[in-house]
């Protein structure tokens, strides 16, 4: 099976480097545009099976890179959803580092160790992700193809697993807006990245497809 797996596109608070989590916020126009480019880039694509995180972002992305004839098929897995970021969702970095400055920088150095106030850490994203990769893929045959389009720390977490890396070496890679990430393999547990952080549709070879948050 293949597995497209998609990050959703820009919003205003990913512009401005605001922590976002859990807190439905919506494309911005850019993001809009990311969105569609993606879907005409996937407009040949033969896909199987489409899920998307709950949260308009994703959903949203999710539908346009599907296009109206597929737009139907999208499911919500609500084990996709970003991290949730607790206390931190709506500040800036620099907010977070007046207020949380010993647990920004942990996050950055080890994020591994880090459990957000009121939130989750990363084992958390990690396992309930799992087990929403694992239902979206349940039945699926070798030769057909799922749309995941979740978030940045979800795909991150992601794949470290499939990659063998510690989920703390998790900014050691890019997730740019509606980035495409290739996975193949013949089951879940047995899945290769054949491409990573692939955002052409959108981003020259050598431009700047990253955010500050996070």
């Amino acid at each position: 099976m293949r597995i497209l797996l998609a990050r959703h596109g820009e919003t205003p608070w990913n512009a401005e480097g605001r922590y976002q989590g859990q807190i439905d916020i919506p494309l911005s126009p850019v993001g809009e545009a990311q969105a569609r480019a993606l879907g005409e880039r996937l407009r040949e694509v033969p896909i199987t099976r489409a899920v998307a995180s709950p949260l308009s972002r994703a959903r949203r992305t999710a539908e346009l890179a599907l296009g109206e004839q597929r737009a139907s098929m999208l499911q919500l897995e609500p084990e996709v959803q970003e991290i949730a970021h607790g206390e931190w969702e709506g500040l800036l970095a620099s907010e977070i580092g007046e207020k949380d400055p010993a647990r920004l920088r942990a996050w950055r150095e080890e994020p591994d160790t880090v459990l957000m106030p009121g939130g989750e850490s990363l084992r958390q994203v990690l396992d309930r992700s799992w087990r929403g990769l694992a239902r979206a893929t349940e039945g699926l045959a070798d030769d057909d193809t799922l749309l995941v389009v979740a978030h940045d720390a979800v795909n991150r977490v992601v794949l470290c697993r499939i990659l063998g890396l510690p989920i703390g070496k998790l900014w050691t890679f890019r997730q740019a807006p509606t980035t495409l990430n290739l996975l193949e393999g013949p089951d879940l547990e047995s899945l290769e990245v054949v491409r990573l952080n692939d955002c052409a549709h959108h981003t020259p070879f050598f431009g700047e497809a990253k955010h500050r948050a996070l």
